[in-house]
């Protein structure tokens, strides 16, 4: 393995190097916040954590993957940070309390140890870590990245191709949101009261942020990112596990799972995007539907018990309705339009409002779902082909197919994607065509 190699650079084949990738892509989150909370230095941590995953791509051919792969590395770990301080006369005190760890755990020539009986504490500190990328002295753009890199273990690569920026651009941005980190001396501690519920509202942002990219991505030729999409719903099972007793964030993972369903019927076999009520829901995937299901009940459990609920378990309730109905035309789209209300009231935002205007013409008529549409003001979407794609689509409804055209071509004018474009000039194309 040549010197300077990191987890940026992995790829190979299915065994022991296919082990370390799935391993690594498993436990780094966990890895990277036991060592951050030993060394204090998030920079540190992610070097040791590199230096682990280098010396199992070396020796894991060799010598066979061991029995736990993921205790291995944090030993593997533990040791390279031993050899650090060791190295470093002014930090002794790290030293011993990374040799602690290390007599715990059985000394040089124990046998690797499992950890099956530390998982609270691990999961504590990826809980931990994932409030320390979403600190507030970051701009929301490298909480994302942050977070992708350290607790979703994605590759500088990847994320850029996430954010359609370059490897370099994304790589410049994640270091120096680790530098901002060190230089504020940021601890790994999680926040309480007040901060920790604002904290929260971050680390789900952040998390929700990733999935809509990867849902339905702004810029460029493809529809999606399922990768992204994939990863997100992952970091939300996360969090739900590690916070089961806030409803919010039960409601966060029952939207992913839930939305994040439908993944396999939103493009036709040549890539063009597949609105809802054209989707085959045979294709919707059943298990993310039964998971999204039982966290959507264990978020009204806990909010029974008189924690609130907001945008993200009303969001989940409302993906529920569709995701209950067999058919587009058996969902309730009454039933949809007023948990739109509610959300509107909890969570208000032009967004909400246009998809309101959606229910409500689904639910009562199009000349409902126009009125809602109209109090939208434009200039609150900053030039989003949102409102005309949905003002093409009610119009379309209300019979109006010359207005209608022109609001769809309004949209393909706006958009920044290939396969939305496509999709809204199709329309343009067949209100026109009624109207001929």
């Amino acid at each position: 393995m040549p010197a300077g190699t990191t987890y940026d650079d992995l790829s190979g084949p299915p065994g022991p190097t296919g082990a370390v990738i799935a391993t690594w892509r498993a436990e780094s989150a966990r890895l990277v916040g036991a060592l951050t909370r030993m060394t204090r230095d998030v920079d540190l941590a992610e070097d040791l954590a590199q230096d682990a995953l280098v010396a199992a791509l070396e020796q894991w051919p060799v010598s066979g993957i061991p029995d736990n792969p993921s205790a291995w590395l944090m030993t593997t770990a533990k040791r390279r940070g031993v050899d650090h301080f060791r190295r470093a006369e002014t930090l002794r005190r790290k030293v011993a309390e990374l040799e602690h760890d290390l007599e715990r755990d059985g000394g040089e020539e124990a046998p690797v140890p499992d950890l099956d009986d530390q998982v609270d504490h691990i999961e504590d500190d990826v809980l931990r870590l994932m409030f320390l990328s979403c600190h507030p002295s970051l701009s929301p753009e490298s909480r994302a990245a942050l977070t992708l890199r350290l607790v979703g273990g994605l590759t500088t690569a990847e994320i850029a191709r996430a954010f359609l920026t370059s490897e370099a651009t994304m790589g410049q941005r994640i270091s120096r949101a680790k530098k901002t980190l060190t230089a504020a001396r940021v601890e790994l501690e999680l926040p309480t009261g007040e901060e920790r519920v604002a904290r929260l509202d971050d680390v789900m942002a952040v998390v929700y942020l990733t999935f809509n990219e990867g849902y339905t991505v702004t810029m460029g030729d493809g529809w999606m990112r399922p990768d992204l999409v994939a990863e997100a719903t992952r970091l939300a099972r996360m969090l739900a596990d590690l916070a089961p007793e806030e409803p919010e964030v039960l409601g966060l993972q029952a939207l992913l799972e839930l939305q994040g369903s439908r993944t396999a019927a939103r493009l036709s076999p040549d890539g063009t995007p597949v609105l809802l009520e054209e989707q085959d829901r045979s294709l919707w995937d059943q298990l993310a539907i039964r998971r999204g299901l039982a966290a959507l009940r264990a978020a009204s459990h806990v909010a029974a018990g008189g924690r609130p609920v907001g945008r993200y378990f009303l969001q989940a309730s409302i993906a529920a309705q569709h995701a209950r109905a067999a058919r587009a035309e058996d969902t309730d789209w009454a039933g949809v339009a007023a948990l739109y209300d509610i959300l509107g009231q909890a969570a208000p935002g032009p967004v909400v409002e246009v998809n309101r205007a959606v229910a409500h013409g689904r639910a009562h008529g199009a000349a409902a779902g126009l009125a809602v549409l109209d109090a939208v003001a434009p200039a609150a979407l900053g030039g989003s082909p949102l409102l005309p794609s949905v003002r093409g689509d009610l119009l379309e409804r209300a019979g109006r197919h010359a207005e209608a055209a022109s609001a769809f071509d309004e949209a393909a004018a706006l958009t920044r994607n290939e396969g939305e474009r496509r999709v809204l000039l199709r329309r343009a194309e067949e209100c026109r065509g009624v109207d001929g």
